[in-house]
């Protein structure tokens, strides 16, 4: 199922990594929701620092995703929950290093806390196949 990012005229580039305004899927296809994923370990400890947990909440994602047959190329949105503003430069590279030059449509949201108070990111995906 081919994904096609769209940045019509008309609506601000916002010149943020990775990011696109929409995500087109064409076909029929299998769809994957994922719930939202922290930097918890395999172990059960939560990764140290914001750069560590934003990697293994993504790495988390990729195992969920290869686990559906699917793989980063098949993400058409990203919804992410930060704990604090600070953060966000460790998160797009995290991003970065997930996705490579890859665009797609996401949304980041600043909140007060998630369910575990050491924890500094959740993300959700959906994806498509």
């Amino acid at each position: 199922m081919p994904h096609t990012p769209i940045d019509p005229d008309g609506i601000v580039v916002l010149g943020v990594p990775n990011y696109a305004h929409g995500m087109v899927s064409e076909g029929a296809g299998r769809w994957l929701h994922l719930s939202g994923q922290v930097g918890v370990n395999p172990d059960g400890s939560t990764a140290d620092g914001a750069l560590a947990q934003c990697r293994r909440a993504l790495a988390n994602v990729a195992a969920l995703l290869e686990a559906a047959g699917m793989t980063a190329e098949d993400i058409v949105h990203m919804r992410i929950f930060l704990l604090d503003r600070g953060d966000i430069p460790a998160l797009r590279q995290a991003r970065g290093e997930f996705l490579g030059a890859r665009k797609i449509p996401s949304t980041l949201v600043l909140v007060s806390g998630l369910v575990d108070p050491a924890w500094r990111v959740e993300i959700e995906v959906v994806a498509a196949r």
